[in-house]
């Protein structure tokens, strides 16, 4: 053998390691993106999220950082333990009415006792800080009307407070904050997600028709068609900060009466099945979809000013607040 082909065996194989390190590091270099899951608000029809749960464990998806609403934290939270979906599946089915609510009379709330007494046994007594996934638990302070984000204090009250739905239930004392559904001014926590970190974020619809009216004039219908109407603006929002909405029409159930929850377990498995292969092409890209993170910017950046707005306005008088109003519709006037 001569010098020349050992030179050229030696450069050639030194030319192998460094295309071998240049690979490792390029793999090194594109750092797995974080995923989250935003479990809406919904009532009773949030069994359904059982059945989404098991598709994705099934298809060997798991999610980074969770958010929940109403019924959304409470079944977040039980994801975030880490309890088996059979066992979450098992329990699910044993939920009695009574379980929920204690009054019988519409417009009497109940006590939240039993709801908490539910949600502690379903978490068996566990911590945020003991929870195998970062949770934020999304409820409305009732005093500020404002949104409130919980990631820390006791979690059973956290999450009776976010389930805590005006007329059915009491408000939850948490703290300074007076708590009652989340779902009020943000029903879908896409946005949460984001803030926590989240880079794609799936989210999961369980009232798509939301918006929808009545022909009744019945007091308890005209309520109900009212809420819906109220909950279109905020879902708007976490439609915006979505990467993925899985949309579950559970329509023909009740969101207050507990009735065929295997039915709406199975409902929730079937729209999560046909909606895996497209969440996967989203995880397998690998990149943030930046028009998600303009719109997410801007929409931060008008909330607060707004909040800014808001805090200059609480320090006026009186007087200078009519000014600032009769300002302000002298300037609409004028547009139009």
């Amino acid at each position: 053998m001569s010098i020349f082909s050992i030179f050229k065996k030696k450069e050639s194989k030194e030319t192998e390691e460094k295309s071998k390190k240049g690979k490792k590091n390029q793999e090194q270099e594109v750092p797995k993106l974080k995923t989250g899951i935003a479990f809406s608000g919904g009532g009773v029809r949030g069994f359904a999220y059982i059945g989404v749960i098991k598709a994705f464990k099934e298809a060997g998806i798991d999610f980074d950082y969770v958010a929940g609403t109403s019924i959304g934290s409470l079944i977040g939270a039980i994801y975030a333990s880490g309890m088996s979906v059979e066992e979450m599946e098992k329990r699910a089915l044993e939920v009695k009415q009574k379980d929920f609510t204690s009054s019988k009379f519409i417009l009497v709330p109940s006590k939240t006792q039993r709801l908490e007494h539910l949600i502690e046994n379903n978490l068996q007594k566990q911590t945020f800080k003991a929870l195998k996934k970062p949770l934020c638990v999304v409820a409305v302070d009732l005093k500020t009307a404002k949104e409130v984000h919980i990631t820390k204090g006791n979690l059973v009250k956290a999450v009776a407070g976010s389930c805590a739905i005006p007329g059915v239930f009491r408000p939850v004392e948490f703290g300074d904050y007076t708590l009652v559904d989340g779902g009020l001014v943000n029903n879908i926590p896409a946005d949460v997600l984001r803030e926590m970190g989240a880079d794609i974020v799936v989210s999961l619809d369980i009232n798509p028709t939301r918006g929808n009216g009545t022909e009744s004039t019945k007091f308890l219908d005209v309520l109900k068609a009212s809420l819906r109407i109220l909950m279109v603006s905020n879902a708007v929002n976490g439609y915006v900060h979505s990467d993925y909405i899985i949309k579950i029409d559970l329509s023909d159930f009740s969101q207050l009466k507990v009735g065929d929850t295997k039915a709406l377990i199975d409902k929730g498995y079937e729209a999560t099945k046909k909606a895996i292969p497209d969440i996967i092409k989203i995880f397998e890209r690998n990149t943030v979809d930046s028009s998600i993170t303009k719109v997410s910017r801007k929409i931060k950046a008008i909330q607060k000013r707004q909040e800014k707005l808001e805090k200059l306005t609480e320090k006026l008088s009186e007087e200078e607040k009519k000014e600032l109003e009769r300002i302000g519709k002298k300037k609409t006037n004028k547009k139009f």
